[in-house]
C-alpha cells in the first residue's frame, strides 16, 4: 500500500503492535486499532472497510470485516509518527506481495491512502529498515498513492531520489514496486 509507507510496512510486517509497545505500555484495544485504521481514509471508505491487525504471531488478524473492497491498518507504533493505510483489492495483492518479497501482480492498479501521511522511509530502497548514508529517506504528508500500473504511467512523473513531496513523484523508480504518491494537502 507511501514514500513513508514502504518503512511502514516493513516494520508492520516484521512486527507485531504488542511487540511493538513493549512489556511497560499496553497493546492497543481492537477498538483503538479500529480507530487508527479508518483514519486512514475518508469516512466514506473507512466506514465500510474491513480492518486487519498484525497479532501476536506476526499473522493478519481481522478485527472487522467490511463491504466495500478496502482494507485498512492501524498506524505502527514502531514507526516515528502516524502510519495507517486503507487500500482497495489490488493495492492489498501488491502490497502482499511487497511484503513477501514476490513480485507484484501484472495488470492490477490500486489505490491506497494514507491521510495521516507516513513516516520516514526511503524512496529508493523498498526494502530499507532505518537511516544510511545515501537512502534518500523522506517524510511525506497525507496522500494517496497509485501502485501497480505500467512503468509507462510512471514516467510521466519526477523519480528524483530527494523529491519534492508536496508535489506528486514516483517512489522507489525503476524497482518493481514503484508507485504514485501524491499529496492531498
Amino acid at each position: 500500500m507511501n514514500a513513508t509507507c514502504s518503512a511502514a510496512l516493513l516494520t508492520l510486517a516484521m512486527l507485531t503492535v504488542a511487540d511493538a509497545y513493549g512489556a511497560e505500555k499496553s497493546a492497543p484495544s481492537d477498538q483503538e486499532l479500529i480507530a487508527s485504521a479508518m483514519r486512514a481514509a475518508p469516512p466514506g471508505v473507512a466506514k465500510d472497510a474491513t480492518i486487519v491487525a498484525m497479532d501476536a504471531q506476526g499473522k493478519m488478524r481481522t478485527l472487522r470485516e467490511g463491504k466495500n473492497g478496502f482494507t485498512c491498518m492501524p498506524d505502527n507504533p514502531a514507526t516515528p509518527g502516524p502510519d495507517p493505510m486503507c487500500m482497495d483489492r489490488n493495492a492489498w495483492e501488491w502490497i502482499s506481495a511487497y511484503m513477501a518479497h514476490k513480485p507484484p501482480p501484472a495488470g492490477k492498479v490500486g489505490l491506497m491512502y494514507m491521510l495521516e501521511g507516513g513516516t520516514d522511509a526511503s524512496n529508493t530502497d523498498p526494502y530499507a529498515t532505518g537511516p544510511a548514508a545515501g537512502n534518500h529517506w523522506i517524510k511525506t504528508g497525507a496522500h494517496v498513492m497509485v501502485v501497480g500500473a505500467d512503468s509507462g504511467f510512471y514516467d510521466a512523473y519526477p523519480k528524483s531520489a530527494d523529491p519534492d513531496t508536496s508535489a506528486p513523484y514516483v517512489m522507489w523508480a525503476g524497482t518493481p514496486y514503484q508507485h504514485l504518491m501524491a499529496p492531498v494537502k
